[in-house]
């Protein structure tokens, strides 16, 4: 089937950009709904890879841009956790039809967990990927030396150098909203099937943080494949590979 592309409005005249594409067969009972990560928009190497899988596979596959990301509108140093979540809730009440496999790579595996938690009725299960929950707190605050967040605090932002293009703002806003959808201190209500893959070599989301949320889940259903030499990315042609089955594990 051929992919639609979707303007969901939002509010405060904002827009979302999303991409569907519909099912056929029996695959089409169950949707993949791809939720990216942070900084990150829905033509990276594992949404198009997805996106390609599911055309060949007749999967019904929806992806997006969250506010201030890639092909949506919004200004990024107004973005919050609370805007996120709700672009994904959006994006799944009103762009996705039937039972859904959300798929979060990093921000992504913290807002499906979210997803998942506000409309459990919906989600079949989560494939989650580095999953980041609680990041502005648990990898970002915790983590900044005195200096960044005395910036934060006094200037209402600090500007972070990247390694993928120019310096980009950690606000004091998305530190301060960030906390309110704080998951892994207490169990996560979620009880569907969850599978997480992780790299052991991820410079950005440690290990350990993906046993942490393996451990806050609720549901039985939990495996957590770790990859010895696997990135932040897990993009290799393995790694692919091993999203696409844990997927299909779920289905």
């Amino acid at each position: 089937m051929s992919e639609q592309t979707l303007t969901l409005p939002r509010d405060g005249g904002h827009e979302l950009a999303v991409r569907r594409r519909a099912g056929a067969g029996h695959k089409a009972d169950t949707g993949v709904l791809f939720l990216g990560g942070f900084l990150s928009d829905m033509t990276g190497t594992k949404a198009t890879h997805l996106d390609a899988w599911a055309a060949e596979t007749g999967r019904a596959f929806t992806r997006f841009d969250y506010f201030a990301h890639g092909a949506s509108s919004g200004d990024w140093e107004e973005a919050t956790i609370t805007r996120w979540r709700e672009d994904a809730l959006a994006v799944l009440d009103e762009a996705t039809d039937g039972p859904q496999i959300l798929v979060g790579s990093s921000m992504g595996g913290w807002m499906a967990l979210l997803a998942a938690m506000a409309r459990p009725d919906r989600v079949k299960a989560l494939v989650l990927i580095a999953p980041a929950a609680d990041f502005t707190e648990a990898l970002m605050w915790e983590t900044f030396p005195l200096h960044v967040r005395e910036a934060i605090q006094t200037e209402g932002k600090w500007m972070a150098p990247s390694a993928y293009g120019p310096p980009y703002a950690i606000t004091k806003r998305l530190i301060e909203d960030g906390r309110q959808w704080s998951i892994l201190n207490a169990p996560i209500p979620v009880t569907c099937p969850v599978r997480i893959l992780q790299g052991y070599a991820d410079p950005d989301v440690p290990w350990t943080h993906a046993v942490r949320t393996m451990e806050a889940l609720q549901s039985a259903d939990v495996t957590l494949h770790l990859s010895k030499s696997g990135d932040h990315s897990l993009s290799s042609e393995a790694d692919l590979a091993r999203l696409v089955e844990a997927i299909e594990a779920v289905s």
